[in-house]
């Protein structure tokens, strides 16, 4: 369950390959742009600019290197050609990649143009979300302390946590133990140590928190058709607290920023 320093190292390289496909889809303009199309662009650039291997295809017998869940679809929206991006839309792009035989997973919700108010105002709270949970881990910390910050963050501000789907252990495998329950009771639930590699990726609903699968086997729709929003990250346990291994270029600009800013206000 824990991984070797190696491992850590070996799992922070494709990590931080993983964050420079977002950083490339930072730069596209999805307006206009099928699901399928963007499938195929990171499939490329994973493939051939970062020599390594989008983990996601083939598991389990899914055809595509990325899930696509736009609007009202939860997680596992399969790309097509049929669903375009359009303005206003929100489209979570989950993504996995292996290198040297180690997988990293992130995914990343975006505003496609013009968003309104409400729907921004969800995924900068599922964001917001995510890093509560992130700054829960730490050697000692239970599993459930993770769960309780997602949640409380969430229904703070008037959303729903789905709770069919969680986040994982990860490493040669894709899905390892533990599980990473996005609600939870604080002290409750396995201990965190140092060396354990998971991702934590809280979803949000506007409305309730139900959803349903789709015929297709794969997709995952609010059931009240209501938006729903995520973020993903992998993050290692580390003596002093976490590293967080899919840390995104601008993710790392915003840290510094705000260091700074509480430093000068001090």
């Amino acid at each position: 369950m824990t991984k070797s320093p190696q491992e850590l190292a070996l799992l922070a390289e494709s990590g931080r390959l993983l964050a420079s496909v977002f950083e490339m889809l930072d730069r596209t303009a999805l307006a206009g742009l099928s699901t399928l199309e963007v499938n195929d662009r990171v499939e490329r650039f994973i493939v051939h600019d970062l020599q390594s291997r989008p983990a996601s295809k083939g598991q389990y017998g899914y055809g595509f290197v990325l899930n696509s869940s736009v609007n009202e679809v939860v997680c596992h929206g399969v790309p097509s050609p049929e669903v375009v991006l359009r303005d206003g839309d929100i489209v979570n792009l989950d993504i996995t990649l292996e290198k040297n035989g180690y997988i990293a997973d992130s995914s990343k919700t975006y505003l496609v143009g013009e968003v309104d108010l409400a729907a921004r105002r969800l995924v900068e709270t599922t964001y917001e979300a995510m890093w509560m949970g992130i700054r829960a881990v730490r050697p000692g910390a239970r599993l459930g302390d993770i769960g309780w910050a997602i949640e409380r963050h969430a229904k703070r501000n008037g959303y729903s946590v789905v709770h069919e789907y969680c986040g994982h252990g990860i490493g040669r495998k894709m899905h390892e133990d533990p599980q990473i329950l996005h609600y939870g009771k604080p002290g409750t639930g396995l201990a965190l140590r140092e060396g354990m590699v998971f991702t934590i990726e809280p979803m949000l609903n506007q409305g309730r928190r139900n959803v349903r699968t789709e015929a297709d086997g794969w997709t995952v729709v609010t059931k009240d058709g209501s938006l729903s929003a995520q973020f993903e990250h992998t993050v290692a346990v580390t003596s002093s607290g976490v590293s967080v291994l899919t840390l995104r270029a601008d993710e790392k600009s915003a840290r510094r920023a705000r260091r700074r800013a509480a430093t000068v206000s001090a």
